[in-house]
């Protein structure tokens, strides 16, 4: 299979490896297309020698890359908000195409997606990881045993902290057009799960959000009183616990800094500037089509980072914690020990009982290398049981629940997502 990648930020290194590496044997990478030469001439320099190389094209080149490399699959990991773009026109050129979650972050973009997939054929697949994660695969294993009964509601809490939450506020995802904001760009991930969990798809969102931590006031509150644009070269750089250091860092000094002339791009932006318009804050309400109850909470700036989940059913309750960072002391990361994650079974009558959690190696928990197997190199592996394997439509029911719930916050109202999408003259099966 020949495959090409729009997009050379962090997040395509994965795929790169994948097919050039790890899973290398009938595979092959026959370009690179992205819209800064520094990066594209930085990804292209880590693909294994073979032949001639890897073909390098810049983003307007995107047709002719297309046409004269003769990928097999376009795989996309540009910034969310141009997803569409490319995997509209790598599906009208007869392309099956893979993309990184979230599918898109729009109504409009994602009629665009689903019309070109429908008029094309062609396989569109949305990589979600956390499916594969074999903690997160044991919990579906469970619900689909029963054990718990029906499945009636569901407590669903997402922390980030204030290392890898801040990120999200100074880069290209602090801007809801770009992202979708937090609620589409990290919780599709969140969404998917659910969906994929209880087996449906939300009937109604409402939500609340609100930015109270990533704000001017708090830059003063924290003494960051005239702090600059940037991390680099910030005049309270030396004071400040949420600084960036690009220049310290070889991976993001390489990625970024030394790439910026190619096309202004700053990857350290103040966390703290007034011009973000994402949210910090969220918590979200969804009634789904089968009738389960979810109540989720999203907050970007814990002192820890990990998940809190509870299943409730007919015949008991089913709890999964995973502690991934125990706490953050003045920007450094206190990483969790090897019982980081545990799953506890309760059922009525009975006592609480801590079940032993399926582990797996491999960034993300394990889920990746498991994803990349099925992705890459599919007739090596099991047959799949639990059907995680994602198509357009679980890559548009990810980010209904999201972009319903930024309506809602932006409303006050209840959302029916039915009629969101009739009025967007979208038509998607549950």
């Amino acid at each position: 299979m020949k495959y090409a990648i729009v997009g050379v930020g962090g997040r395509h290194a994965m795929f790169r490896r994948a097919i050039t590496e790890t899973h290398a044997n009938g595979n092959d990478l026959v370009a690179l297309c992205d819209v800064n030469e520094a990066r594209l001439a930085l990804s292209a320099g880590k693909v294994p020698k073979k032949g001639n190389g890897v073909a390098t094209y810049e983003a307007t080149e995107f047709t002719r890359m297309i046409a004269e490399q003769d990928p097999d699959t376009v795989i996309v990991t540009t910034p969310d908000y141009l997803h569409h773009e490319y995997i509209v026109s790598a599906l009208k050129a007869g392309r099956n195409v893979m993309t990184e979650k979230p599918m898109t972050v729009d109504l409009g973009k994602l009629r665009a997606i689903l019309d070109a997939q429908a008029e094309s054929g062609k396989k569109l697949t949305v990589t979600f990881n956390y499916r594969y994660t074999p903690a997160r695969t044991q919990l579906k294993d469970l619900l689909l045993s029963g054990v718990i009964g029906d499945v009636t509601a569901v407590d669903f809490r997402w922390y980030l902290d204030r290392v890898h939450g801040a990120d999200y506020f100074r880069r290209w995802h602090r801007y809801k057009p770009n992202s979708g904001g937090l609620l589409v760009h990290k919780s599709t991930h969140h969404f998917d799960l659910m969906n994929w969990w209880v087996d449906s798809t939300p009937r109604t969102v409402s939500a609340l959000g609100k930015r109270v931590f990533y704000t001017p006031e708090m830059a003063e509150e924290l003494g960051l009183s005239g702090h600059g644009e940037r991390c680099h070269d910030c005049p309270v750089f030396d004071r400040c616990e949420y600084r960036l250091d690009l220049a310290n860092d070889p991976a993001l000094r390489e990625l970024y800094l030394e790439a910026e002339d190619d096309d202004g791009y700053l990857r350290d932006k103040c966390v703290f500037a007034d011009d973000i318009t994402i949210e910090d804050t969220m918590q979200v309400q969804v009634r789904y089509a089968n009738d389960v109850f979810l109540n989720y909470t999203l907050c970007a700036y814990s002192p820890w980072e990990g998940l809190e989940i509870k299943f409730h059913g007919t015949k008991g309750e089913l709890t999964h914690r995973h502690v991934e960072v125990h706490g953050v002391f003045g920007g450094v990361r206190d990483k969790s020990a090897e019982e980081s994650m545990t799953t506890t079974l309760h059922l009525h009558g009975g006592r609480p009982e801590k079940l032993e959690v399926w582990e797996g190696s491999g960034d993300h928990g394990g889920a990746d290398p498991v994803m990349l197997g099925y992705l890459f190199e599919p007739d090596s592996m099991a047959p799949d049981l639990y059907n995680r394997a994602s198509t357009h439509r679980e890559g548009a029911w990810s980010i209904l629940t999201g972009i319903a719930a930024n309506q809602s916050i932006a409303t006050g109202e209840t959302v029916d997502v039915d009629k969101m999408l009739a009025e967007a003259g979208i038509r998607l099966p549950r």
